[in-house]
């Protein structure tokens, strides 16, 4: 366990805590009050989830890891790793969101484990624990269906031996495991190779004359070459397909980032940096905001536009919890400290359900349930040969997933001609899908959609169905004149499905979360 530096005067075997015993209670509290959340929460599975299960699919089924069986590869998911989990049990029939969320869940109790045990004061256990188990974006990223909650402990665990290090150069951590962390976290996250990186040079300079790190590390560093070697040759770029989209489209400097997420942990934020200012627990505070600003500092920069609940800054949001509790386990004044951990609950946890998206988050499952997913599953039924069953969307997750149609993602994220620069209204030409599944804040036709002349793309398809997800997203479909009557039937029937399966409302807000909860809607 992570104990701060001895002082001086401090005798070489401090007898435990007085809380240490209290401990499995409050390990048992939070580990409940996370179960609850989950369970609050375990509709919630969002659209960009689907897209990495379109490729695992795709990779059991013996395609490869691509977007349409059969064509060029295309990169569009940026978590090889967890897209690498999720394939052996589409072998073995498991729904794929149910293996996300499993395996999601025990990371974030494995996180509430490392904040309770690890802090050396009741109080700090507890601004730890509770900010962590309490926090309503906790809920929602763990079963969102990303890989969210497994890449914010593998950062977890390398800050946490890291600081092990920095408290004794001695201490018990094995030679290759942090740079084994390094690569586990950058194969789930491309940044995350940053995440981890101030853990690893702390090793490195600990432990420099030591031949077995360095082997580790070269290992390791190996590995990563021969992985991103391997991408590059099977997909042909060196960077995800993504990354082509993203930041020519969404980088923005305006700093709204950065203040949502300042507002949002600041209490944590404030002891983290206090931290800094006590010897005892200066040098694992500077890591944990040394490793936070490596995860912060693109996020911060490209304002990404699918930051869920802000799920980037989400990532150190673990770290932030034990750095807030190594401030307050220097307190001298246990009262004072206790006081400030419940302050700093109370607030991180207001401002979780006080955050800009979080009314919407948490009817996510049931909203995408009404629209994207019933429109895959009609497409699914409809019965037609399989170089008719193409299909193009904006919204590249749930529908192709459900569907299993050739898809054109003509926002680009899976597509490599967009991604590099191609019009997306000659590539929906050129592809001329059956389907057109078109984004809209009305349930008419917008006038283009994603720098798309919408009219001239759609030409004689008929709309043959509107799908409403919130009181302002739609998904209006349109199929060609020959195949509209199959379409329509399908989806008629699929639509009136989800709607009796689901709360049937569409406004955002807790009332209706509670209701749908206890069953009253």
């Amino acid at each position: 366990m992570l104990t701060a530096p001895r002082r001086a005067d401090e005798p070489r075997t401090a007898g435990p805590e007085p809380h240490r015993s209290r401990r499995p209670v409050l390990l048992a509290a939070a580990l409940l009050a996370l179960a609850a959340g989950l369970w609050a929460c375990w509709s919630v599975t969002v659209d960009d989830a689907y897209i990495t299960y379109r490729y695992s699919a795709n990779l059991a089924h013996g395609f490869g890891a691509t977007w349409n069986p059969g064509q060029d590869p295309v990169e569009g998911f940026t978590n090889f790793s967890w897209m690498l989990w999720h394939a052996p049990w589409v072998w073995l029939g498991v729904p794929l969101p149910i293996v996300s969320k499993l395996t999601a869940g025990a990371c974030a109790a494995v996180i509430v484990w490392v904040l309770v045990t690890e802090p050396r004061t009741r109080s700090g256990a507890v601004v730890a624990a509770g900010s962590f188990a309490l926090f309503l974006p906790t809920w929602v990223h763990v079963d969102s269906g990303l890989e969210t909650g497994p890449f914010a402990l593998v950062v977890l665990r390398a800050v946490v031996l890291a600081a092990r290090l920095l408290h004794d150069r001695d201490a018990a951590v094995r030679a290759g495991e942090i740079p084994l962390l390094l690569l586990l976290a950058g194969t789930l996250r491309p940044d995350g190779v940053l995440g981890v990186a101030p853990a690893l040079l702390v090793l490195l300079w600990l432990r420099r004359r030591d031949r077995t790190v360095w082997l580790w590390t070269a290992g390791a560093g190996v590995v990563g070459v021969v992985y991103l070697a391997g991408r590059w040759l099977y997909y042909g770029h060196l960077l995800p397909n993504t990354f082509y989209v993203k930041v020519g489209v969404e980088a923005a400097t305006d700093g709204r980032w950065l203040q949502l997420t300042a507002a949002t942990f600041l209490p944590l934020l404030a002891f983290a940096v206090a931290a800094l200012f006590r010897t005892r627990v200066a040098a694992p505070a500077a890591l944990v905001l040394a490793s936070c600003t490596a995860l912060w500092i693109i996020p911060a920069l490209s304002a990404p536009a699918m930051d869920y609940l802000s799920r980037f800054a989400w990532h150190g949001f673990p770290l932030l919890c034990l750095a807030a509790a190594w401030a307050l386990d220097t307190a001298d004044l246990r009262r004072v400290a206790a006081g400030a951990a419940v302050v700093a609950v109370a607030w991180t946890t207001a401002a979780g359900f006080l955050a800009p998206d979080a009314r919407t988050l948490v009817h996510y499952g049931d909203d995408l349930r009404r629209a994207h997913i019933a429109i895959g599953l009609a497409l699914a039924d409809t019965d037609l040969p399989a170089e008719r069953r193409t299909v193009a969307v904006t919204d590249a997750g749930a529908i192709p997933y459900f569907s299993e149609w050739t898809t054109t993602d003509y926002i680009g994220l899976n597509d490599e001609r967009l991604a590099h620069g191609a019009s997306p209204t000659d590539v929906l030409l050129a592809d001329d899908p059956t389907v057109l599944v078109v984004t809209s804040s009305t349930p008419e036709p917008p006038p283009a959609s994603w720098r798309t002349d919408l009219p001239r793309v759609l030409g004689d398809r008929e709309l043959v169905g509107v799908a409403q997800m919130r009181p302002e997203y739609f998904q209006l479909v349109f199929a060609k004149p020959d195949v509209a009557g199959d379409v329509r039937a399908a989806l008629d029937q699929r639509l009136a499905e989800a709607r009796a399966v689901t709360d049937a409302r569409l406004d955002p807000g807790y009332t209706r979360w509670v209701e749908r909860l206890s069953g009253s809607s």
